[in-house]
Formats: C-alpha cells, sequence, structure tokens
C-alpha cells in the first residue's frame, strides 16, 4: 500500500500525524505481518490496547457531564453500548478504514462478523496512535467527534438497557410467565449468518427480532415486545 493511502485517510479524519509510521501500524493486522515476514514494522494490538484505555476514559468523563442525573449503572450501561465493538466497527464503516487496512489476503476476503471485530480494533488502534503521536486532547477530540455523537442514538433507542431483562421482568409481574424464545430463521453463509428470533409469552408469539448473532436477535425481539406490550 503506498503511502498516499494513508495521507487520504489523514486528510478524510482531518488530523495529521506527525510520526506516519504510528498510523500505519495502528492500521495493519497481525495477518497481514505474518504473511509479509519481511516487513519492518508492528502490528495494531498494543495500540489496541491503549486506545481501549483512552476511549473509555472519554467517554466516561463525557457521559458523567452530559447525564448528571444518571446513577452508575445506567452510565456504565450506556458506555459498555458506546464502545463495544458493535458501535466501534459502525464508527470505523463511517471512516472508511476498512479502505486503507493492511490485512492478509485470507482476511481480506471475509466480509462477515470478522471483519467487525477487525474494524473495531483498528478504530481503537487509530484513537492509541493519535494519543502516542499527538497527545490526549487530539485523541479527545476524535473520540468526541466520532463516538461521542452516538450517545442521542443510544439513549432515545434504549440500546444500552437490557430489554430481555425488563420483558421478562414484566412479563413475569403481569402474566406470571416467563417468556421464552425460539430461532425461527437463520441466512447467510457462516461466517456472516443472520438470525431471527420470536419472544413468546405461553403459546403466544408476541414479536421478532434480528441480529447478527442468536443473542442481538433475543435483545431486538425483546425491545420489540416491549413496545408491542407497550410496557417501555
Amino acid at each position: 500500500m503506498k503511502e498516499k493511502d494513508f495521507s487520504e485517510f489523514e486528510r478524510l479524519i482531518g488530523i495529521e500525524f506527525k510520526n506516519k509510521g504510528t498510523l500505519k501500524q495502528a492500521l495493519t493486522h497481525r495477518s497481514f505481518l505474518n504473511e509479509n515476514k519481511k516487513l519492518k514494522g508492528g502490528h495494531n494490538e498494543r495500540l489496541e490496547f491503549l486506545g481501549d484505555a483512552v476511549l473509555e476514559l472519554v467517554i466516561t468523563h463525557y457521559l458523567y457531564d452530559q447525564y448528571p442525573d444518571k446513577n452508575e449503572g445506567d452510565l456504565t450501561s450506556i458506555r459498555s453500548a458506546l464502545v463495544n465493538a458493535q458501535t466501534c466497527a459502525e464508527v470505523a464503516k463511517k471512516l472508511n478504514v476498512n479502505d486503507y487496512l493492511l490485512l492478509s489476503r485470507g482476511e481480506a476476503k471475509d466480509v462477515g462478523r470478522a471483519r467487525q471485530y477487525i474494524l473495531a480494533n483498528a478504530l481503537e488502534a487509530i484513537i492509541g496512535a493519535i494519543y502516542i503521536d499527538l497527545g490526549y486532547e487530539k485523541a479527545k477530540g476524535f473520540i468526541l467527534k466520532n463516538i461521542a455523537p452516538m450517545t442521542e442514538q443510544v439513549v432515545k433507542e434504549e440500546l444500552w438497557a437490557d430489554a430481555k431483562s425488563k420483558f421478562q421482568e414484566k412479563a413475569q409481574d403481569v402474566a406470571g410467565v416467563t417468556p421464552s424464545y425460539k430461532t425461527t430463521k437463520e441466512t447467510g453463509p457462516d461466517h456472516d449468518k443472520k438470525f431471527t428470533v420470536a419472544v413468546f409469552i405461553g403459546d403466544k408469539m408476541v414479536a421478532e427480532g434480528e441480529g447478527d448473532s442468536k443473542q442481538d436477535a433475543e435483545q431486538s425481539a425483546a425491545r420489540h415486545a416491549l413496545k408491542e406490550k407497550e410496557w417501555d
């Protein structure tokens, strides 16, 4: 990959690195070095480790200031929704990180769930690289610009809440029954499956939900069921 490609990425995210090698490392997956053993430089796992901590600190401070009335448990859940792999991968896609990743030929072909984790890890590595190369304030600015704005959606749609627990609690209180879940459909290849799950109260189906895993689909079904029953 040519150096100009990384310069294009710098322009895209509005950040110019002093040490271009740090950015390149953030975008280098371990598989690429395994396939190109003569290349110098490291992969992005250490930067990911660092970036993860910086991201959590910035988001924690942001939520602390933004929601003075929310308790520790709610703030922790909202933070988890903002820094998890799904959210980080979504942000990485918006920044076209996929176009600049250095991957092995095998990893480059896989565009399923495994790629989501690679993208999420790369975003954290980029944050780590910004922190190492340009300092905390630059890293903070990047996070507040690209990740913090998703807070409103997370809070509005209660993506941070455990919908399954809430629906179970309501079903037991109102109907005296523990809800059950059943996978009704699986689509896609093994590396990129989509699941549809239905939630039942007794024999009656209340709602369905979809997701990239059975757990995600169950949470989606529970959210829809809460709305269907007007328990939300």
